[in-house]
């Protein structure tokens, strides 16, 4: 059997990979909304063009016949529209960050435990990358023995001149840990197994963009939880000599070995993605991961259908988004996150 999908908002560019993952499973579509005309509109409609746009989200919402919705609209307004998707008996998978304040969290949690609909958010950084994958298979085979601590490296390059306005306003995108920091908290969670955290230290800043002062270039963050440490930075400051968007990075250090996972390129070599370097007590290797077959889709489509948690447990989803807008909160000094 399978899915049929709607879309409500494609404002970020992650939509694509979010739609082509769900049709490669087999899963169809055949109408999108968003809420104005979205940066990214032009290149979807050569992407999709089976897809066309409804100047109503309605209906698409009161469509009996769609089973999931995807939202990759304006981070702010996900939570909303993930809300009504689930009082309209949809099931919702959401770009990251899946919402941008507590309140927001604590609407959509009430949401899903009275619908008992799935509200997976895509933390592609995990969930679309083979050598994270990978890296996934070792930790659980015990390659590196328990993993104490994770820490990763989110750089990313500006493109200003093709950034939305929403880009560079801190309510409409959520800041920088509650957005980028969202992947690496997901991270940090699923490979240490950390389910209490404690939010040791938390830093944003705008060093360079003083023309947008919402806008936050720098982020860095300290957890220890109850199974490991974490360390994650994030950053807008990719040069332009790099042939892709960022040189983001993971490192696992367990109790038996490390894995370092290079994801999208390998500076100083022919341009590669999907590296992984494994060094424990018997190999010292590096791994090709561009073929490691990847999880989340097949199991989002399989607990749809099942019922089931199988792609990402719903409380490692709330729990990821909790800790990232209190992280936030608390280097803009906010209350007492």
């Amino acid at each position: 059997m399978s899915l049929k999908l709607g879309v409500l908002g494609i404002d970020h560019g992650h939509i694509f990979g979010m739609l082509a993952g769900m049709k490669a499973q087999g899963c169809t579509c055949d109408s999108y909304w968003t809420d104005g005309h979205a940066v990214t509109e032009d290149k979807f409609a050569q992407v999709f063009p089976e897809l066309t746009k409804v100047a109503d989200r309605r209906a698409i919402l009161e469509d009996a016949s769609i089973d999931m919705v995807l939202i990759s609209a304006v981070p702010a307004d996900r939570a909303a529209l993930a809300i009504e998707a689930m009082e309209a008996g949809k099931d919702v998978m959401v770009d990251k960050p899946g919402c941008t304040t507590l309140d927001q969290l604590a609407a959509i949690k009430a949401c899903q435990a009275r619908t008992g609909r799935i509200w997976s958010v895509n933390f592609s950084e995990r969930f679309q990358v083979p050598a994270a994958a990978k890296a996934s298979e070792l930790v659980a085979a015990g390659a590196i023995g328990r993993v104490i601590q994770v820490v990763t490296l989110a750089p990313h390059k500006q493109n200003l001149k093709t950034r939305p306005d929403w880009y560079f306003q801190r309510e409409r995108y959520g800041g920088i840990l509650t957005d980028i920091g969202s992947h690496q908290i997901d991270q940090f969670l699923h490979f240490t197994g950390s389910t209490e955290v404690e939010i040791a230290s938390a830093h944003v800043e705008n060093t360079t963009q003083p023309d947008y002062p919402g806008f936050q270039d720098f982020g860095d963050m300290t957890l220890r939880g109850d199974k490991g440490h974490g360390y994650m930075r994030l950053d807008w400051f990719t040069p332009d000599g790099l042939p892709t968007w960022g040189d983001g990075r993971l490192f696992l250090l367990g109790t038996e070995g490390t894995i370092e996972c290079r994801k999208y390129t390998d500076i100083g070599q022919p341009h590669r993605t999907n590296n992984l370097y494994l060094v424990n007590g018997t190999e010292n290797v590096h791994i090709d991961c561009q073929d490691v077959e990847l999880t989340y889709f097949p199991r989002l489509v399989a607990d749809v259908l099942d019922r089931s948690e199988t792609a990402c447990p719903q409380a490692h989803s709330f729990l990821t988004m909790e800790i990232a807008i209190k992280a936030q909160m608390k280097a803009e000094g906010q209350g007492d996150a």
